[in-house]
């Protein structure tokens, strides 16, 4: 799990804080109007107590007053209650909305970030962070203006005790510094608590997640029980902060429940004396009572408190996503009519601290075919992951048809350069929509992707012949298609063929078909999708043999580049391909087929 580490603790909670304050202004509308109708509300009840008392004073005289300030008693009452129902409805319209926003501003900035930072974070705390905490944090913001809005009650009807009997008042106010002390250890020992079980929380949800995703496995090991442990491993953690957390808000809520009642008494107590003394009459008195009880409701605030302690603690745990840096994107356009000459100048990438790739020179002609090689860990992917712009290099740069990768505007990079994965992740309701996904907006959205062109990429990639044989064909849906490993990444170079440009990108993206198939894709690629530039990493000598360039990594460093017949020459080279390989000889293609974008480089 990913946790922010002390030193950053500040950082994250000033980024929390500024996120809570953008949600507020999102919905500045609403939550003015909810503490409009609060402050309306609190001073509804404020007016209530003289207005009962003087009502009661007129009709103890039979003041023939008295019935028209029953009417004002009942408007009064009304309004107090409207305008709560009010404030009610606006604060959970407010909450919706600054939760809504967490959400697309934490989604938002995973999607936008580099693949290796939105890494960092397990599916399991990514998804905690986006729904429990999110909703938690978004509560902050109406929160914060309910809670000093309930202040105007307590503070008022204090004033207004004052303005009754000032004895009534002395007797009250003696109470408030213990409730004060009270508050204030609440919101301190609940905080650290509250932070504590979002910690844990984030965790077990990591946890779950990961076995979630190896439930075979798990179930191959016959390790079910281990896991399970694995995973509640923490829980009874968890719950120790979460009885932790409700003793210390119970403590606080029967403290105050206690004191606020005999503040109560005390003030019936010295105001009946008043009474008897005639300096206080009966309407006064029961002012003073219902002002004491308004004022008393400082202890309510307590709740209130809780809900921004609470929202707070989480919007510091979302806030690890709001800190995700985006990968900078110009505004940029690529000529025209460029063959799709891709350039490697000085090229350095350090990911936690390690060089994955040593200042890489490489230049790969408009057209032409490059396969990637190299042992585990040599940098292959990451070569891949930069030339397509998934990821910034640290130092050095990218160039398309003369154009940098960071200086193109992010529809224009994505329009060209496309992507092919060795897992790759399929989306939309239907076959169809899977490999036209990434197309933006239909000419005639009710019409959905055109089908001839669905179905070319589809034959491109191999992958025709057993979407057709699918109970709905292209139209069946996602979840429901009961595709193999090989059939789902035939898929997945089909969406890439569908929207190739002039850079192609494919990651191992054959890896999981056998020889004969990956020889008839890399057949296809030649002559039936868009011709332009193909970047591969690939693992097979016969890959290697039919390509116009071989790019030999070693370590994070261009150890070679030439053709497959003059780095085969070399036993490290063939050492790359492990024992037992076919020879130079043996893993020339056949004169027939004509090798993918050999005609650009001739």
């Amino acid at each position: 799990m990913t946790v922010p580490a002390p030193s950053g603790e500040a950082s994250t909670a000033r980024t929390a804080d500024r996120a809570l304050r953008a949600a507020a202004r999102h919905s500045a509308g609403r939550l003015a109007a909810a503490s409009a109708c609060s402050v309306a509300a609190a001073g509804a009840a404020l007016a209530e107590p003289a207005v009962l008392g003087h009502t009661l004073d007129l009709l103890l005289r039979q003041d023939p007053a008295g019935a028209r300030w029953i009417a004002w008693c009942a408007a009064v009452i009304a309004a107090e209650v409207l305008l709560d129902a009010a404030t009610a409805r606006l604060t959970g319209g407010v909450d919706a909305r600054s939760t809504a926003w967490l959400r697309r501003l934490g989604l938002g900035r995973l999607l936008r970030t580099a693949p290796h930072r939105a890494a960092r974070h397990s599916p399991g705390e990514v998804s905690a962070r986006l729904t429990a905490q999110a909703t938690t944090a978004g509560a902050v913001p109406a929160a914060v203006v309910t809670a000093s809005v309930a202040l105007l009650a307590p503070l008022g009807g204090l004033v207004a005790l004052v303005l009754v009997d000032v004895w009534t008042a002395l007797a009250f106010l003696a109470g408030l510094p213990l409730l004060a002390v009270l508050l204030r250890a609440f919101a301190r020992d609940s905080g650290a608590s509250v932070s504590r079980y979002q910690e844990v929380q984030l965790d077990l949800a990591g946890r779950l997640v990961e076995a979630l995703g190896g439930a075979r496995t798990i179930a191959a090991a016959g390790t079910a029980a281990r896991e399970q442990a694995r995973v509640l491993a923490r829980l009874p953690e968890l719950g120790a902060e979460g009885r932790r957390t409700w003793r210390i808000y119970g403590a606080t809520v029967a403290r105050t429940g206690a004191l606020m009642p005999l503040l109560l008494y005390v003030v019936l107590g010295v105001g009946g004396v008043r009474l008897a003394e005639g300096a206080l009459g009966v309407g006064g008195l029961l002012a003073a009572v219902r002002y004491a009880g308004l004022a008393a409701g400082v202890g309510t605030v307590t709740g209130r408190l809780a809900a921004v302690v609470r929202g707070r603690a989480a919007a510091r745990r979302t806030a690890a996503l709001f800190d995700l840096p985006e990968l900078p994107q110009g505004e940029r356009r690529l000529p025209g009519s460029g063959p799709g000459t891709l350039e490697l100048c000085g090229v350095r990438v350090v990911r936690a601290g390690t060089v994955l790739l040593h200042d890489v020179d490489l230049r790969i002609p408009g057209g032409a075919t490059a396969v990637v090689v190299g042992r585990s860990g040599s940098g292959k992917t990451t070569l891949a992951a930069v030339a397509g712009r998934l990821t910034a290099c640290d130092a050095g740069r990218v160039v398309l048809d003369g154009v940098p990768l960071d200086e193109l505007s992010a529809e224009e990079l994505r329009r060209e350069v496309g992507h092919a994965f060795e897992r790759p992740a399929l989306f939309g309701g239907t076959v169809a929509d899977a490999i036209a996904f990434g197309d933006g907006p239909q000419p005639c959205p009710e019409s959905g992707p055109d089908p001839e062109a669905v179905r070319a990429a589809a034959r491109a990639a191999g992958a025709d012949a057993f979407v057709r044989r699918l109970p709905e064909g292209y139209d069946t849906a996602l979840e429901d298609a009961p595709l193999s490993g090989g059939e789902w990444q035939r898929l997945g170079l089909a969406r890439a063929f569908h929207r190739a440009g002039r850079l192609l990108v494919l990651d191992d993206a054959t890896s999981s078909l056998d020889t004969l198939t990956a020889r008839e894709v890399e057949r296809a690629l030649a002559r039936e999708v868009r011709p332009g530039t193909r970047l591969v990493v690939a693992h097979r000598v016969s890959s290697a043999a039919r390509a116009d360039l071989v790019v030999w990594l070693d370590a994070g460093r261009v150890r070679a580049t030439g053709t497959h017949a003059e780095l085969w020459r070399d036993p490290a080279y063939r050492a790359v391909f492990g024992e037992g390989t076919r020879s130079e000889t043996d893993a020339r293609p056949e004169p027939a087929a004509e090798p993918p974008g050999r005609e650009a480089v001739r």
